[in-house]
């Protein structure tokens, strides 16, 4: 008797699976910009008002000149508010959003890091600030080299 050999061949169907990698949702592309505006916002109203800046950090703003340059650093910090916000929500803004955030950051944190060295240790809530802001600073930076990978 004859027997009939039965072969089955099992071939792999590949099928097109959503990388998550290669199109971000809002958040795993933005935190770093949303943490940073979120953070800045607040901030920046607290420098440019002089009741919040007086309670907040024990400043007395006693001068005209003073009360200007704390307003224009709240508008400073708006101003970066307002390019972050940008680039979270239109996509042609967010490399240069990223951008701006590491610049400001590192610089805010590095300024710290000079001020800690030739006036010595400010209060525990500026260290917290400086390490936020090195953090937020070295993630943009990271956000910016795996977006220019993919």
């Amino acid at each position: 008797m004859l027997e009939i050999l039965h072969f089955e061949i099992r071939l792999p169907i590949k099928t097109k699976q959503m990388n998550i990698s290669s199109k971000p949702n809002f958040l795993s592309k933005n935190h770093h910009l949303l943490i940073s505006f979120l953070a800045l916002v607040p901030t920046g109203i607290i420098y440019g008002t002089k009741s919040l800046v007086t309670e907040v950090f024990d400043i007395q703003v006693n001068t005209i000149d003073l009360s200007n340059i704390l307003r224009a650093i709240m508008f400073l910090y708006l101003a970066v508010c307002l390019v972050l916000f940008l680039g979270m929500w239109k996509s042609k803004y967010w490399i240069r959003a990223t951008q701006l955030n590491v610049i400001f950051m590192l610089s805010l944190a590095i300024g710290r890091v000079l001020s800690i060295i030739l006036d010595g240790a400010p209060t525990q809530a500026l260290v917290v600030a400086m390490v936020v802001e090195f953090i937020l600073g070295l993630l943009s930076i990271y956000q910016l080299r795996r977006i220019q990978r993919n």
